[in-house]
């Protein structure tokens, strides 16, 4: 299926780990012109330099929990690509601040996952606008399940939730969409390296696994990333306000069947 994305100019914060990686990697495999703005590092230039071999790839390395970095951003990407089509918010990390973390750590981690969220979208928005774009963000099971020990990082997520319908009811009279994926349990280098830290990391994963209705396997980065890319792009032209779960059945089937 031709999902008619070939040109658009997308924007995908955090956008050369992880699940972000794989993001970036599916527009681009569409013929997308592909924004990373992410958190510099040489390994983020590798990944957008091997990645623009094959599509046109744009690097800007910001820590965009300095928003001032969000506005720059985003005049470097119309200076290159003239234009902004989809903007997906990915960049963010579970710091496991929690209640014990105190208020200055709960502000540093809404720093980190909330503040830019807005920030990138707010300075995106008259670009946006033109093209009748759309926003994506992606979120987290945290917000709706809880975790323990991850205070900041639930709220923002929690709040990224509102905003994605907040934002749908704001902008649907410009013809602008807004939805936001929400992961689970999906196998990304930060998540190996949870794991690692722990006593025994193979029954760990074998464990969770088993909670996994679907396959009781993980969410595969690439199946998070097909869902995003389909939400962005014109067949997905009447869906906004959405809060779609890609998890394997993780949040909301009943437990009975993975027990």
């Amino acid at each position: 299926m031709d999902l008619l994305l070939k040109n658009k100019v997308v924007i995908v914060t955090g956008g050369a780990k992880g699940i972000g990686a794989a993001i970036s990697s599916a527009f681009a495999a569409e013929g997308c012109r592909v924004a990373i703005v992410t958190r510099p590092s040489s390994e983020s230039e590798d990944f957008a330099r091997q990645l623009g071999t094959s599509a046109d790839v744009f690097y800007f390395g910001a820590d965009l929990s300095d928003t001032a970095k969000c506005a720059e951003a985003i005049e470097a990407v119309i200076a290159r690509f003239g234009g902004i089509d989809v903007l997906v918010n990915n960049a963010g990390v579970n710091d496991g601040s929690g209640l014990g973390a105190g208020l200055e750590a709960f502000e540093r981690s809404l720093r980190s996952n909330l503040f830019h969220v807005y920030a990138m979208t707010h300075h995106a928005l008259p670009h946006l606008k033109a093209t009748c774009g759309n926003v994506i963000n992606i979120s987290s099971k945290v917000a709706e399940t809880g975790q323990g020990n991850t205070s900041g990082y639930a709220a923002s997520k929690g709040a990224m939730n509102a905003l994605t319908r907040e934002w749908a009811v704001e902008l649907a009279p410009f013809n602008m969409r807004v939805n936001a994926i929400i992961p689970a349990e999906c196998m990304t280098p930060l998540y190996e390296k949870w794991l690692n830290t722990l006593p025994d990391p193979a029954a760990t994963r074998r464990h969770i696994e088993s909670k996994i209705p679907l396959g009781h396997r993980m969410t595969l980065d690439n199946e998070l990333a097909d869902a995003t890319v389909f939400l962005a792009s014109p067949r997905s032209a009447h869906t906004t306000g959405q809060l779609i779960h890609v998890d394997g059945g993780y949040v909301h089937l009943d437990r009975a069947i993975s027990a």
